[in-house]
Order: structure tokens, then sequence, then C-alpha cells
């Protein structure tokens, strides 16, 4: 059994420097509190790994406004102004990543794989400095792995043994940066008793999960 820990609490595990995946598509799935924590911790230098760069005043666009982040690993920031504007300036460092060949790099990394084979930025700009292989006739890009220090995810519910479910477009990220964090932060929607989620509607099974997030007071 977990017990639930204050936001906080939370922010204070997460160290400056840190690389951390965090869920979410366009804010949907992403743990707002936990976020609003580390924004008032006054947390430096993160490397966030992320679908989306969110927006102004939402999600991980709090992390950028309040100058928490050094780099970004995204698919897209075409919904964040402000982080387009500190790229610009050199304020941030953003790696753009193809959002089929980011979610496996997670995948890769939680699952054990030395990276994936993609096909997908050959003879382009994305292709230089990197490793490729032929199969079959058909030459690939070998696309590294991702590892986070932290994953910081959010469920619509969880039980006190760190069984979560999702909801809608959280499942897009959400249970793959699960596998792939070394430590695992949970912000549930609603924390229930061991045996209210049936066996088959768990998608993060407890024994990745570290820490749940006290619900809202």
């Amino acid at each position: 059994m977990r017990k639930a820990i204050r936001p906080e609490d939370a922010a204070e595990l997460i160290p400056d420097g840190a690389v951390v995946l965090i869920g979410g598509f366009m804010g949907v799935g992403t743990p707002e509190r936990l976020i609003d924590a580390m924004v008032a911790r006054g947390i430096r230098d993160l490397t966030f790994v992320a679908n989306d760069a969110a927006m102004p005043g939402r999600g991980i666009g709090k992390l950028v406004t309040a100058g928490c982040v050094a780099r970004a690993i995204v698919s897209h920031i075409g919904l964040n102004p402000e982080i387009q504007k500190k790229m610009i300036a050199g304020e941030i460092e953003v790696e753009l990543v193809p959002q089929g060949t980011l979610v496996e790099r997670i995948r890769a990394a939680g699952v054990g794989l030395g990276g994936v084979l993609t096909a997908t930025g050959l003879g382009t700009p994305v292709e230089t400095g990197k490793q490729t292989v032929e199969v079959d006739g058909k030459r690939y890009l070998v696309e590294k792995p991702i590892h986070g220090d932290f994953a910081l995810i959010a469920s619509q519910k969880a039980d006190y043994a760190g069984n979560l479910t999702y909801s809608l477009t959280a499942h897009n990220f959400n249970p793959i940066m699960a596998l792939a964090g070394a430590t695992v932060i949970v912000e549930p929607e609603l924390i229930v008793p061991v045996g209210v989620i049936p066996p088959d509607a768990v998608k993060t099974p407890g024994v990745l999960v570290d820490h749940l997030l006290a619900r809202a007071a």
C-alpha cells in the first residue's frame, strides 16, 4: 500500500537538471498540481520530454513561462508561442521528434531495447550524425531510447496499490512514460480502495508507480 503525498513533497524529490517525462496531449493527462508545485519550488534546468509544450498558463507551459526548462524533446511546439520565442532567443534548446518516433523511443527505454529503426527523417537534416542500418535492402535510422529520471503523469483513477486507469487522450503517452521513468509520480483524479478497479481496466500496474499525490482538499 502507498501513502499519498502532497504535491509540494513530490516536487522536492525532483532535483534541478533532471530529465522528466511529462504525460499529456495538449494538456490532457498532465499533472497540473505537481507542475504548480514545481514552479513554486523554483526548479531549474529541467529537460522535459513530452508530446508538446501545451499552452501558456497550462501544464508544461507553466514550467516554460517560469524559466524552469533548459531543454525540450517534443513532437511540436505550435500551441505555445512562449517556447517558440525562447527557442529563437537561445534560452531553451528544442529537439523536435516526429510523434511516432518519440513515443517509440520512450517505449524502447521502458522495455529495455537498444533503440528503434525508422525511415522517418531519412534524407533530411534529422539524419545528420545518426547511425543508419540496412534491413532487407531498406535503410533505416537508428533512434536511441529516451530514459527519464522521473515520469510525471496524471491518471483518472488510482488505488492504494498504485494501479492506474486513464481517460481519453491521456492514454497516448502516460502508460508508456510510466515504463521509462526511473521514479514514477502519479497525480490521480480519484484514489479508490484496492479491488475497485477491475484487473482488466488497469493500464499501468502498481509495480511501476513510486508515489501517488493526495487529492486536492
